[in-house]
């Protein structure tokens, strides 16, 4: 069982293999994890917005038990967000509210561009918009984010330095963006995490996605640079994070919505693992 109370199931809603676990009664609500992780992240939060709502959690494509393609131009946000919308259909879903952290919320605002008929409410945690980021990249968030970067190089040679030691690697990133350690994480959530970034495909799935946002993902948003977020937006940021310490993430946000709320969690990047209750009091408050 991922996640306390939840079934745990697998489909192919868009001609990759998605893994992906349900819970609760009532209107459908998407949470989808970020990197280096799975969805296992919404462990201590999922059960709790299942008392109100439909919550289906997936395995982005790349991540987790979730298909892997090899082709970079797959990984990209727009795929990842077909899968999204495919599978809310095959569930019964034609609308639907979305959480995401780091890629996961990435993949939020690709989906909320590219059918926006499709979601009623969304949330956004730590990021600033991709095109944002690359387009006016400077030095400090070039070192803090460097991860972009090196995961982005060409095949075998991230895989290859990582594989050497993937959990020394993978928690250097966990520890990287914010104030925490390890012991803020909940222990079985770290073996989720572990189990997957062990894996060779996942390294590679995950080396894919950083590849496909220099090579896809920003000629996307550039296209779309005029286009805005209809349906209301809360914009979720770590107060102690690497984000807030460079941006003023709420102003990243503004001119992309239409009607947006942003509010501070205690703790860094990583604020739905080590902050977990604040994290779903804020979510409760707005999908509710």
């Amino acid at each position: 069982m991922t996640i306390p109370g939840f079934t745990d199931q697998t489909a192919r809603p868009n001609g990759v293999r998605i893994a992906y676990s349900t819970g609760g009664d009532g209107p459908p609500l998407v949470l989808l994890h970020g990197f280096p992780q799975t969805r296992a992240m919404w462990a201590q939060i999922a059960p709790g917005l299942a008392e109100t709502h439909t919550v289906i959690c997936p395995d982005l494509r790349g991540y987790g038990d979730s298909g892997k393609p090899r082709d970079v131009a797959a990984c990209s946000f727009r795929h990842m967000a077909q899968d999204v919308l495919a599978l809310m259909q095959r569930l019964g879903h034609d609308r639907f509210a979305v959480a995401g952290h780091d890629r996961g919320g990435r993949v939020t605002h690709r989906l909320a561009l590219d059918a926006p008929q499709a979601v009623t409410r969304l949330a956004v945690m730590d990021i600033v918009p991709t095109h944002t980021l690359l387009a006016q990249l400077r030095i400090d968030v070039a070192r803090a984010y460097y991860h972009w970067f090196f995961l982005a190089q060409p095949e075998p040679f991230p895989e290859t330095l990582i594989g050497h030691d993937p959990d020394g690697y993978f928690e250097s990133c966990l520890l990287g963006w914010g104030k925490s350690d390890l012991s803020q994480f909940g222990p079985d959530q770290l073996a989720a995490y572990r189990t997957a970034w062990r894996d060779p495909d996942t390294i590679r799935g995950m080396c894919n996605d950083y590849r496909a946002a220099l090579d896809h993902d920003f000629k996307d948003d550039a296209a779309d640079l005029t286009q805005r977020i209809a349906c209301p937006a809360l914009v979720l940021y770590g107060a102690d994070g690497a984000m807030a310490a460079q941006y003023d993430v709420a102003d990243t946000w503004a001119p992309k919505c239409l009607d947006m709320q942003a509010l501070a969690i205690p703790g860094g990047h990583f604020f739905p693992d080590t902050a977990p209750q604040d994290t779903l009091t804020a979510l409760r408050e707005f999908f509710a």
